[in-house]
């Protein structure tokens, strides 16, 4: 079985790159004495940087590759040199990309061409010795490795950008009727549920004036809660500004107002808002009906319930432009595009705390904090003044007077990130 190629919501793994490390240096040149410290900076680590592009439609690309890294950054050299920067890694999404956490909190909204998102910032360069001299400490070695990148788990989530969606039960006639009005040609046959995946197609009025339509794959009751093809590409009709409604009457016995109902019901379900947006109704297969009386009855019906009503025939043509027009200039009186409500995001009422202290078993302790983390991953623990400034900074924060509190034993294991040392006394 063929692999439906339209993929509108992936999660990935990123991983920015690590700064390069700093490094201890001093002058060396013939005949000038205590030339000093010169060791350079460390270059950034590179980030992992999102772009919308136009020219892409779905995320199928992240179907095959989802972990993502940059390269690290330089170490510095002799002489004030700093590390070259490593280059970014950009990765292209389609247009109306949302950016969110693993735990579903909006990051970013790519909704224009060429917009960029840093996913993941690279860690800035350790500093070189040259930092680190005093008019008391002229030759120090110290100096500092890379910050780690960040690493992160983001969800991508596509929602088509569009101003006219089309909506109807399966077997309306929604792609038969965008292949009429646009050079969409999405595959369409006699039965229900032929459209696999929503189909984008511009509709062009005349001359500089256009407009973009989606077709969402048929609606059924259930589809909010999950039934169905429709209910996975509701989400792209949330961007779009005006709805049209295509209702079939051509079979025999058809019941429109029940057709239309259903799927009004469904898109209440999913997102009451959608009801706000305006509805042009499209009574389409006309050229099926035999009895004008009946397309009589049913478009003086919709028009009791207050809707604009168009009767097409998305085969033959019938009606259809006449339908692209109205929408055209319906569009035109509308305001941009809804904008995509961020997600709640969880409220601190204070700032963190810097660190937290864990006992994880016998003899052994974790230590988190973001600060704390980064200044570890930084420290060279086979330089004694690099762990000796690691000590103070621990000092100054209070983790010091915390291993004391919690009756931290001297040779018990303390984890701090990805880093594993033995606890000493004078820590």
């Amino acid at each position: 079985m063929k692999k439906n190629l339209f993929v509108d919501k992936v999660a990935i793994m990123v991983k920015a790159g690590r700064g390069g490390n700093g490094i201890s240096h001093f002058h060396r040149e013939k005949f000038v004495p205590l030339g000093g410290p010169d060791g350079g900076d460390g270059g950034r680590g590179g980030h992992v940087i999102l772009v919308a592009d136009q020219s892409l439609k779905t995320l199928v690309d992240f179907s095959y590759r989802r972990e993502f890294a940059a390269a690290s950054g330089h170490a510095g050299s002799g002489n004030r040199k700093a590390g070259k920067k490593a280059a970014d890694c950009r990765l292209r999404v389609p247009m109306g990309t949302l950016v969110l956490t693993a735990g579903g909190e909006l990051l970013a909204d790519l909704n224009a061409g060429g917009q960029q998102f840093i996913a993941a910032k690279g860690g800035r360069g350790g500093r070189g010795n040259v930092h680190f001299a005093t008019a008391l400490r002229r030759a120090p070695r110290l100096a500092e490795k890379g910050e780690p990148g960040e690493e992160k788990e983001l969800i991508l989530e596509l929602k088509l950008l569009a101003d006219v969606g089309l909506v109807g039960l399966p077997n309306a006639g929604k792609s038969t009727l965008l292949s009429a009005v646009s050079a969409a040609r999405p595959k369409i046959a006699d039965y229900p549920f032929t459209t696999l995946a929503p189909n984008l197609g511009v509709v062009r009025i005349g001359e500089g004036a256009s407009f973009v339509m989606v077709d969402i794959p048929g609606l059924i009751a259930g589809a909010a809660q999950g039934s169905g093809l429709g209910h996975e590409f509701l989400r792209h009709v949330e961007r779009t500004r005006l709805l049209i409604h295509l209702v079939d009457i051509g079979f025999p016995g058809a019941q429109p107002d029940e057709a239309f109902a259903t799927v009004n019901r469904e898109l209440r379900l999913y997102d009451a808002r959608l009801l706000q947006r305006p509805q042009l109704v499209a009574l389409n297969k006309t050229d099926l009906v035999s009895d004008p009386a009946v397309l009589k009855k049913w478009v003086a019906a919709f028009r009791r319930g207050g809707h604009k009503v168009f009767t097409v025939s998305a085969a033959t043509r019938q009606g259809v432009m006449e339908l692209a027009q109205r929408a055209y200039a319906l569009l035109g009186t509308l305001p941009p595009g809804p904008a995509i409500n961020p997600a709640a995001r969880r409220i601190i009422t204070g700032p963190p705390p810097r660190f937290a202290l864990k006992k994880i078993s016998s003899g052994c302790w974790k230590v988190t904090g973001k600060e704390v983390e980064k200044w570890v991953a930084m420290t060279d623990f086979d330089n004694e003044e690099a762990v000796a400034k690691l000590k103070d900074i621990l000092g100054r924060i209070g983790l010091s007077e915390e291993f004391k509190r919690q009756a931290v034993e001297a040779g018990d294991t303390i984890i701090v990130g990805k880093e594993e040392f033995f606890f000493q006394e004078d820590f």
